[in-house]
This record gives C-alpha cells, sequence and structure tokens, in this order.
C-alpha cells in the first residue's frame, strides 16, 4: 500500500532509539499517524517541527497498518512559529485541536484554510481572526456547525449581532436587544468580510467557539480545552 499528499506536521514523538511517530493533517486523508525512521536526526527534527507542510508519502504492507512516512519539506514555517509568544500558542491550540478530527477522515477543507492561517502567522499579517474561522469550520467538521446565514427570529440575513447559545444560530440586533445579556456577541468579521477584527472582536469570537466546543465537544468527551488556547486568548487581551 502506497500513497503521497500533501500534510501539516501537528506532532512528532520519538519512537525507540532514532524513530519518531509524526501525526500530521493531510488534504486527501485526513489525521494520519505514520514512522518515521531517523527520524530523531537534526535534520528530520527540523523537518517535523509542527507548523511546517511537507510533500509526504506513505507505505505499509496493509491499509490499516501505522506505516512508514518519508517527506520532504514543502513550506518551513515552525521556526518563525515559535520566536513569538502568541504564534507558538495558536500553533499549539490548532495542532491540539486538529487531534480532535476522526483518524483517516477526509477533511480537505481544514487542510486547506489551516494552510492559509499558518501562512499568515508565518508571514506577520493580522492572523487571530483566521485561527477563530478555522475553529468554526472545526465544529462543523465535527458535526456542530453554528448557522450564521440569518437571524433566528426574523430569517434576515441583516445586522446579525448575536448568537444563541443554547440553538446555535444567530440573532439581529433588533431581535436580540431585549436579552442580549443571554445571548453570545456575534463580532462582525465573522458575518462579513470586510469588518474589522480588533482584539475584543477577536476575544468575543474565540468565546463564541469555545462555548461550542466546551458543550458540544470537550464536555461529552470528558476533556480540557487545550491550555494553548487559554493561553493565546490571555495573551491576545493584553
Amino acid at each position: 500500500m502506497q500513497w503521497t499528499d500533501q500534510a501539516i506536521v501537528l506532532s512528532a514523538r520519538r519512537h525507540g532509539e532514532s524513530a519518531t511517530i509524526a501525526e500530521v493533517l493531510t488534504r486527501e486523508r485526513g489525521r494520519h499517524l505514520g514512522l518515521v525512521r531517523g527520524g530523531t536526526s537534526a535534520r528530520m527534527r527540523a523537518m517535523l517541527q509542527p507548523g511546517n507542510s511537507l510533500h509526504l508519502t506513505w507505505r505499509a504492507r496493509l491499509s490499516d497498518h501505522l506505516g512508514h512516512f518519508s517527506a520532504e519539506v514543502a513550506t518551513a514555517r515552525a521556526a518563525a512559529l515559535i520566536e513569538d509568544g502568541a504564534k507558538l500558542a495558536g500553533l499549539q491550540s490548532l495542532a491540539a485541536l486538529a487531534h480532535l478530527l476522526a483518524e483517516r477522515e477526509p477533511a480537505a477543507g481544514l487542510h486547506e484554510s489551516l494552510e492559509v492561517v499558518l501562512d499568515a502567522m508565518a508571514g506577520g499579517e493580522a492572523w487571530p481572526a483566521l485561527v477563530v474561522r478555522w475553529e468554526l469550520g472545526l465544529l462543523t467538521e465535527l458535526g456542530f456547525g453554528i448557522d450564521l446565514s440569518a437571524c433566528a427570529a426574523t430569517g434576515s440575513p441583516e445586522d446579525l449581532a448575536y448568537v444563541s447559545p443554547k440553538s446555535g444560530r444567530a440573532v439581529s440586533r433588533s431581535a436580540g436587544l431585549a436579552y442580549h445579556n443571554r445571548l453570545l456577541p456575534l463580532p462582525g468579521f465573522l458575518v462579513g468580510r470586510n469588518a474589522p477584527a480588533g482584539a475584543g472582536d477577536v476575544v468575543d469570537g474565540f468565546r463564541l467557539t469555545g462555548h461550542f466546543l466546551d458543550r458540544d465537544v470537550f464536555g461529552p468527551r470528558a476533556m480540557a480545552p487545550p491550555e494553548a488556547r487559554g493561553r493565546l486568548i490571555r495573551l491576545l487581551m493584553r
């Protein structure tokens, strides 16, 4: 058995004396693990840093085996990401959240959007709002998507300002004003591409996705949210 794909490194852990088990998010085959022979060498350790993109080949005798990875670097980002505390926290949070995906289940959209987020982080562009958008995509992929298309009360797509914490549906400013303290703020950048995404808007976005991650994903699995996610939010609030 053999296939070749594009992949983003999520984690790598030592296995035996000189090998490494790498966890990656591939374009066509979702989250996948494989053994890398010689993975503890200096060259391979640098290549297998989280955040790097690889041209990856997987080989195994049977499809359900762990298999072996051989790889070449496509985009080296790790060095640029680990030098900044917020970027490092963002990277660690993204990798931990990607681990929620079922192994070997295709998630091409999340792979593509993760490439966009990591490129923005490494390139010094505005990236925190992209992380929030990626978390929304993750919720959808896990079956807990939030409906931001129209107001749950009026059906109008205009002036959406809140999200119901119960239904996960958007609510317009006029319809939700009377009980806004029971609703989650909906930052404008999640419903309008040209809307600003200041630090406060991004934190509201993380609170929104965090509510549904806690309720629908972490809670039922008796899991705690990634510590790095909380650290990222604290850094953005400074």
